[in-house]
């Protein structure tokens, strides 16, 4: 499994909230000099989340305001240094229409939003969120525009797997879902996009493969990227799928779990 025979990684992927932050969102002093060890050192660390672009801002430059970030589940591939998105992969406005309809039908009281490449839009009744105040709310066929990458659908009162569960029964057919939150929402892609198929492309794009990737994550949509990489590590307070299929299992994301792992992994000062 490459890394994992003895060999250092050549790549590093990372998911950021409850894998490199801490739980207040902030990157630590001690996994900071790790990333600037590692950038000095010429091996790349791609960020890998299901954040939308609009809440990387404030990380750029504490995580390095170099290379590139998979967001959106895999949905975008954006340039740090130009600050720009340079690839995304939509959902079709054909396939968001049939979504909606088979779950409204099949769960109904989900409400949805959708993620595009310059921002998001929700319907009317789907929760606001308190950092997107100024999103554009109306109906389904109003918001949804050709470069939507991610739809979300939202529950008020069933549990977050059940409800992922369910999504997944109508649309799996159409689709990639799967969810990372502690309340019910569901994270939609386009049919085989998830943070696995888009770090592969830009891992080959730098002649890397799985053996020469390390990854880490702590929720189900990181599972395909922690399968996919050669050597895999759940955090110690990840979701007991995601430890259940990593190779490895790394300190909690409040102590500083993914710097102290690569520190040993590379030689690096603590």
């Amino acid at each position: 499994m490459g890394a994992g025979t003895g060999s250092r990684p050549r790549l590093v992927a990372t998911d950021l909230d409850g894998t490199l932050l801490h739980s207040d969102g902030k990157v630590s002093a001690r996994t900071r000099s790790v990333l600037e060890q590692l950038d000095a050192a010429g091996v790349p660390v791609v960020f890998t989340t299901g954040r939308p672009v609009r809440w990387m801002e404030e990380l750029w430059d504490e995580v390095g305001g170099h290379g590139l970030a998979i967001c959106s589940n895999g949905g975008i591939v954006y340039d740090v240094a130009d600050r720009r998105v340079r690839d995304f992969s939509a959902v079709p406005r054909a396939v968001g229409a049939e979504v909606a309809e088979r779950v409204r039908e099949a769960v109904p009281g989900t409400t949805f939003a959708v993620e595009h490449t310059a921002g998001w839009a929700s319907e009317d009744a789907f929760p606001r969120h308190p950092d997107d105040r100024e999103s554009q709310r109306g109906a389904w066929e109003s918001i949804y525009t050709d470069d939507v990458v991610k739809v979300l659908a939202r529950h008020r009162e069933l549990d977050p797997e059940d409800f992922w569960r369910r999504v997944d029964d109508a649309v799996g057919d159409l689709v990639t879902t799967t969810w990372s939150s502690t309340f019910a929402l569901v994270e939609i892609s386009a049919a085989g996009v998830t943070k696995a198929s888009t770090l592969a492309t830009v891992a080959g794009e730098m002649g890397l493969g799985p053996r020469d990737v390390v990854a880490f994550g702590d929720m189900p949509n990181d599972l395909p990227m922690l399968e996919w990489a050669g050597t895999s590590y759940a955090m110690a307070n990840a979701h007991p799928t995601v430890r259940g299929l990593a190779d490895h299992l790394a300190p909690h994301h409040d102590e500083d779990g993914v710097a102290v792992v690569l520190a040993s992994l590379f030689g690096l000062s603590r």
